[in-house]
């Protein structure tokens, strides 16, 4: 009887241990100009690149995280595309017409402050505008899903302004077959 308590307790920590992912976007997050640091795409069907090729080959994935960058920022409570947005969405845009086997799901994120429903909507708005964004520069809109997580998976947990501005963005995460 009392292995009962012991082997509920590992069962538990295992579980735990299994969902903690603290480093899921590469060492320190994004970098400047939208860039993601190293790292696979986590989110849903995303494509690991390690073993894609490398960052110096313009069709891996690789490239396309590291060199284009993945993600794009979006100011407090805002959905709007900014011009440095624009710029990283241009260059995806540019990737993807070069690369058509490569379908896309847009992550909608949104930093912790607010209630779940409001940062869900909010996520939702966001990853929209970089689908519209695709759209206009000529990338197909069968190519394409939207997901919004909200709060719910943020870069960091944290309180500071510098720490919420990298978890309003929205990610883009390379999925195998257009249509996908």
């Amino acid at each position: 009887m009392t292995y009962l308590p012991k082997a509920m307790l590992l069962v538990a920590a295992l579980g735990l241990a299994a969902c903690n992912n603290p480093d899921r976007y590469g060492a320190g997050g994004a970098g400047a100009g939208g860039m993601g640091g190293p790292g696979g795409a986590g989110g849903m069907g995303g494509i690991d690149s390690s073993g894609l090729g490398g960052a110096n080959d313009p069709a891996s994935v690789a490239y396309f995280q590291q060199t284009l960058g993945d993600r794009v920022f979006f100011a407090v409570d805002q959905s709007n595309v900014s011009d440095t947005a624009r710029a990283t969405l241009s260059q995806q845009a540019r990737w993807l017409q070069t690369n058509p086997d490569y379908a896309i799901i847009i992550e909608g994120h949104a930093d912790e402050q607010g209630t779940r429903e409001y940062n869900l909507a909010l996520g939702a708005r966001r990853a929209s505008a970089v689908q519209d964004y695709l759209i206009s520069q000529g990338i197909a809109p069968s190519r394409m899903r939207t997901v919004s997580y909200g709060k719910e998976r943020p870069v960091e947990v944290c309180s500071t302004e510098e720490c919420y501005n990298k978890n309003r963005r929205a990610v883009t995460v390379l999925s195998m077959g257009a249509g996908a």
